[in-house]
């Protein structure tokens, strides 16, 4: 999905819809509202703070909605064979709350902060590494844009 100016037109909230949104099921990513807002009236801090918080706070209902889910009944509405459903079970168990600081990567990001949920990863270790991974990618975003 292509993100146009009425993203940036919307100012921090629009950044913050759409770093919510997009760490969520949703197709798309805020790397370009971002971008375009860097070239705006705006400072790093603000947007640095906005977008890490959309994103986070994203992330964290993607977790929440795994953690409400039953994993079974997700397994097979997702129609995900139970070899892989197992596999993805080992990882969270292996890695647990650790595995939240990758939930800032593209395409798996969003698997891994429900996946988090469904494993019943502990919330404030989880929240915490999410924060952490999602506020660092931002920052590397902006610096390369500075």
């Amino acid at each position: 999905m292509e993100l146009g100016p009425e993203w940036t037109a919307l100012g921090p909230w629009g950044l913050f819809l759409a770093c919510f949104l997009a760490a969520t099921v949703l197709p798309f990513s805020s790397e370009a509202v971002l971008a375009a807002m860097a070239i705006g009236p705006w400072s790093g801090a603000l947007l640095w703070w906005v977008a890490t918080a959309g994103n986070w706070l994203g992330g964290m209902s993607t977790y929440g909605l795994g953690r409400l889910g039953d994993p079974r009944a997700v397994t097979r509405w997702l129609r995900v064979d139970q070899r892989r459903a197992e596999a993805w079970h080992r990882r969270i168990r292996h890695w647990g709350p650790w595995a939240a600081l990758a939930c800032w990567v593209p395409v798996i990001g969003d698997p891994i902060a429900l996946a988090l949920g469904l494993g019943r990863a502990r919330f404030w270790p989880t929240a915490l590494l999410m924060l952490l991974g999602k506020a660092a990618r931002y920052a590397v975003i902006l610096a390369l844009m500075r």
